[in-house]
């Protein structure tokens, strides 16, 4: 079955307080969205990688590619106004059948593992989520102020969310609303469930100043 990765690229970078767009900041001496393009390409040299850029970040993007001699193949699309019409431009690009990956382009650090586990059940049940289990205590808000909840009732949800080709443009032709807030969300729309599978403790989303520091620290113990 022919896997894809689309791999979303959209960030502004405004909590990591950064006039550079934090997917282009670096970890380990180069861009932290190569990283993450080349986890993918490390699990499976074969799957097509679908990027998707703002228009207006291209031009650094080929800059940075030249600096880094960085040559790994994949296709380009634009973005879109929002995720949700960014995946969609990603998606266009997909012709044939297969099971496709929507993934964050800040978070280098999925693991082939967990990759396996989400496309070969994708491959039989269409749409599953990797998600990490909550080990904090959790408080709910209420009218009254807060009350604990049972953390185990609770996962964490990282990406690549993975889905079958097919489910997924089906879905992403749904009008847009507020409520789509991840590509599962989308595909529940149309009725359908959610297959939940073990994703990676080190799959961060690298979002703050503080992120970038853990990944430093993961790239070092690599």
């Amino acid at each position: 079955m022919k896997r894809y990765a689309v791999i979303v690229a959209g960030g502004k970078g405004l909590r990591m307080g950064s006039e550079l767009p934090k997917q282009f900041l670096c970890i380990g001496g180069k861009p932290i969205l190569m990283h993450t393009l080349e986890s993918f390409h490390r699990f499976d040299e074969a799957m097509q990688l679908i990027l998707v850029l703002p228009r207006d970040h291209q031009p650094l993007w080929q800059t940075l590619c030249e600096e880094h001699a960085f040559s790994l193949p994949y296709r380009l699309a634009d973005g879109g106004e929002t995720r949700f019409h960014s995946v969609k431009n990603g998606l266009a690009l997909i012709t044939g059948e297969g099971v496709v990956a929507i993934h964050d382009g800040v978070r280098p650090f999925v693991s082939s593992e967990a990759l396996h586990r989400c496309f070969t059940t994708a491959a039989t049940h269409h749409a599953v989520l990797p998600v990490i289990p909550i080990v904090d205590t959790v408080r709910e808000l209420t009218v009254e102020g807060s009350r604990t909840v049972d953390r185990n009732a609770y996962k964490l949800v990282q990406t690549p969310q993975v889905f079958d080709v097919t489910l997924l443009k089906t879905a992403y032709e749904q009008p847009f609303t507020p409520f789509f807030t991840d590509d599962a969300s989308v595909v529940e729309a149309l009725g359908r469930t959610i297959t939940l599978v073990e994703g990676n403790r080190e799959n961060i989303k690298i979002t703050t100043p503080f992120d970038l520091k853990i990944a430093e620290a993961l790239l070092a113990d690599v």
